[in-house]
């Protein structure tokens, strides 16, 4: 017979289990962690106007089963006596589960801005309805860095569609570094009406770099567009395409060779 004392016990530490095991990580059932802004760059050149400021920064999102949805970044620039000179709020689009949203832009000033900061207001967070590994990257290929005679760069390339159906229209992103992999500045087009097997050529042109910046490597994504996840979630819940589509063209084996292994592995 158990003691009282020691069934008390055994009954608490039962108890403490089950809590234990129903507050283990669940899809959905955490509150998300916020969007983290790992990489911001920006650079300002003169202009017929006054200045150009450029920007770029990319955001990640840690969170494998939620959209980040609706987010703004806030792009404000002070001269040197601490005085704003800029100040834009650019909508983004939506961040996919567990991925990262590279994203550019670019404003007029007529004083020059002595430092830029990229801020961003919270996401407002929306449950995937597939499992991460749903959500597939668009193919890049055959790209091309060239470097032009006024120091700006032409970036091109073919965007895929790794999905059944045909995306309305997608975001490219080219984000250029140096040798060291740190972030010199960015750029974004559209491609329109992009069909699994029939990649679309992009086009763009980054400029406004810091002078004697050096390139040694581009970074390009493809994203759909839009504040929300739906469009991608349109795109995941058609389905991918199959990766082997060709029929096999050998003769299939007399013999199935798992069986005949099996039978000689047989005392």
């Amino acid at each position: 017979m158990i003691p009282r004392s020691r069934t008390v016990s055994l009954l608490a530490l039962w108890a403490i289990c089950l809590a234990g095991c129903a507050s283990e990580d669940k899809p959905g059932q955490q509150e998300p962690k916020p969007l983290a802004l790992q990489e911001q760059v920006s650079n300002t050149v003169k202009s017929a106007d006054g200045y150009a400021v450029t920007w770029a920064g990319v955001l990640r999102n840690a969170n494998p089963w939620h959209f980040g949805e609706h987010v703004v970044a806030t792009i404000v620039g002070h001269d040197a006596k601490g005085t704003e000179v800029v100040r834009l709020d650019q909508p983004l689009d939506a961040v996919p589960p567990g991925g990262s949203l590279a994203f550019t832009g670019q404003a007029s000033a007529v004083e020059k801005p002595a430092k830029v900061t990229i801020q961003y207001r919270p996401a407002q967070w929306r449950r995937a309805s597939r499992i991460p590994s749903a959500y597939q990257r668009f193919p890049i290929s055959r790209t091309q860095t060239l470097p032009q005679k006024d120091g700006s760069y032409l970036i091109t390339g073919y965007v895929g569609n790794p999905y059944k159906l045909a995306a309305g229209s997608l975001v490219v992103n080219a984000m250029l570094r140096d040798k060291a992999g740190k972030l010199l500045g960015g750029g974004s087009t559209f491609v329109d009406d992009v069909k699994a097997g029939s990649p679309p050529r992009f086009i763009l042109t980054v400029s406004g770099l810091p002078d004697g910046a050096k390139v040694a490597k581009t970074d390009i994504t493809a994203r759909t567009w839009g504040s929300t996840g739906r469009p991608y979630e349109d795109l995941a819940l058609a389905g991918a395409v199959p990766v082997h589509t060709v029929k096999p063209t050998t003769e299939p084996f007399a013999e199935d060779r798992s069986t005949q292994i099996v039978s000689e592995l047989k005392p």
